[in-house]
């Protein structure tokens, strides 16, 4: 197969991912969810993006109602057909006023082409190894169609495109260059990786009943280091080299089990339970007709939302379109997906 480079397009151009596209099928999905410490650690590895953090995000306070909050608008951007590119333009405004100088004197700003196309190539590359180890594995073809699928879903930030690379071959030379040689151990990147060790309460509800104690000796501990344990396995060699990891064979092999294990399960879980999260399922029945395709995605419920205090600065997601004035059952299909 020879690759293509691809034209951009103008931004009234720019057109929505649909049911039809492989990245559909893999992102957000339950198998999906193991990346998500990589994603984030990742992502604030870049200098610019790991100070915005720092200086201007309540990580520590809210890591996890920030990360399920925010995924809301996050998938939006591929699940919500036609509104995607108003939920895309809503993310590119959260970031306006993310800016200023870090702790070594360089001025930051989470809008800078280079910055913000970084934090998409992340969300695209976790795609790309969720498909290839947690979910059966993906032809060179697949791998390309991906990329390009990106490249499309990129577009609808309406950001400017010269950073983008412009082929599959130019997007792996771009990754391993961002690897080995603009990557830091930024604080940033390291308070991700530690909060897995630091989740206050259950998250999901089968295991509220847990006693406190069984919760904070076993089960906490445990899942803390085998998230971490799969998050260093998705690295490349020279992210783990930059943070200081060790990798062995032996540790890879065991990877290796476990990526079998979730494809197994990939392949024999249900789409209703793999595609479980309210935005994409919405988008999802929305698309197979089995939801009204006027009615507003849904919305982080109240639960996920920043503090008072915080919900009117503009940097912090706080559902701005969701109707609270409908009717109770319309509301409950907003709120819920389905």
């Amino acid at each position: 197969m020879v690759s293509q480079t691809v034209v951009p397009r103008e931004r009234s151009e720019a057109e929505p991912l649909g049911p039809d596209s492989l990245t559909w099928k893999i992102f957000g999905s339950l198998y999906f969810a193991p990346t998500g410490l990589f994603l984030g650690m990742v992502q604030n590895m870049h200098p610019g993006l790991g100070a915005g953090v720092e200086f201007h995000s309540t990580l520590s306070a809210e890591f996890y109602q920030r990360v399920f909050r925010s995924a809301y608008p996050i998938t939006g951007v591929v699940f919500d057909g036609p509104r995607a590119a108003g939920t895309a333009r809503e993310i590119v405004d959260y970031h306006r006023t993310i800016k200023g100088v870090d702790g070594q004197g360089r001025r930051y700003h989470a809008l800078d082409p280079g910055t913000f196309y970084w934090a998409h190539a992340v969300f695209f590359v976790q795609t790309l190894r969720a498909g290839e180890l947690f979910m059966g594995g993906l032809t060179e073809a697949q791998r390309e169609r991906l990329w390009r699928e990106q490249y499309q879903w990129y577009e609808l930030y309406g950001m400017s495109m010269r950073v983008v690379p412009r082929s599959w071959p130019e997007f792996q030379e771009y990754w391993r260059e961002m690897c080995e040689k603009v990557l830091e151990p930024t604080n940033a990147a390291w308070e991700v990786y530690h909060l897995a060790e630091q989740v206050p309460v259950p998250i999901f509800p089968i295991l509220r009943s847990t006693p406190k104690p069984l919760w904070d000796r076993v089960i906490r501990p445990f899942g803390a280091r085998f998230y971490q344990f799969l998050t260093i396995g998705l690295c490349d060699p020279a992210i783990r080299k930059t943070m200081g990891f060790t990798w062995s064979e032996q540790d890879q092999r065991r990877f290796e089990v476990w990526c079998r294990v979730f494809a197994v399960l990939n392949r024999w879980t249900p789409d209703e339970a793999k595609y479980f999260f309210p935005r994409i399922r919405a988008g999802r029945r929305r698309a197979n007709g089995r939801r009204p395709a006027d009615l507003a995605p849904p919305e982080a419920p109240e639960l996920l939302w920043p503090a008072p205090e915080l919900r009117d600065r503009p940097q912090h997601y706080c559902p701005v379109h969701a109707d609270h004035g409908t009717d109770l059952p319309s509301k409950f299909r907003q709120l819920t997906g389905f």
